[in-house]
């Protein structure tokens, strides 16, 4: 797969690292969906929080927030989830227990299935993160209680595929991999 040479502005053209995650008995992870982490997609300097905002929102990933990470596992069991590192780092937990954990730097963006669990390890005092996710149902926070299993795995196979790369728009990366 090639790079995407017309990368908007403040977007370094890169290709994405894949990870798929099992379920691994209380987080759900996604089965088909692999967890995508764009290093370095975000170019230093300017306002990348903004950067982040009209980048997704042009690829219709417009319900957006800024913050940080929760520091407890997690995940959303209604709607994928994109998340620019505009500010700082984070140790994060991505794909619960069995999962991986990565350090997340200013620049990096990641793409979160639903389902996929996310936990923040610890985190600089600077860490700002402008998160969104595309159409579709309303995000929910689960937690991977006993409860939940049922509902969230019958939701989790029900989110439809976003419309759109949130960053390189409709034959972005995101599409080949979550199409394949």
């Amino acid at each position: 797969m090639s790079t995407h040479a017309d990368a908007p502005a403040g977007v370094h053209a890169v290709e994405p690292e894949r990870h798929l995650f099992e379920d691994d008995g209380v987080i759900p992870n996604n089965p088909r969906l692999p967890f995508l982490v764009y290093p370095g997609a975000l170019e230093p300097g300017g306002d990348p929080a903004a950067v982040c905002e009209a980048v997704f929102a042009a690829n219709r990933w417009d319900r957006s927030w800024r913050n940080g990470i929760y520091p407890f596992p997690h995940f959303h069991s209604t709607a994928h989830e994109v998340l620019g590192i505009c500010r700082g780092e984070a140790r994060v937990r991505f794909g619960g227990a069995k999962g991986v954990v990565m350090t997340v730097r200013a620049g990096d963006v990641v793409v979160i299935p639903a389902g996929v669990g996310h936990q923040n390890l610890g985190a600089s005092d600077d860490l700002l993160v402008v998160g969104a996710y595309p159409p579709g149902p309303d995000w929910d926070l689960c937690t991977g209680e006993d409860g939940e299993r049922p509902r969230v795995l019958d939701d989790i196979a029900a989110v439809p595929l976003p419309p759109a790369d949130p960053l390189f728009g409709e034959d972005g990366p995101l599409m080949a991999h979550w199409r394949a």
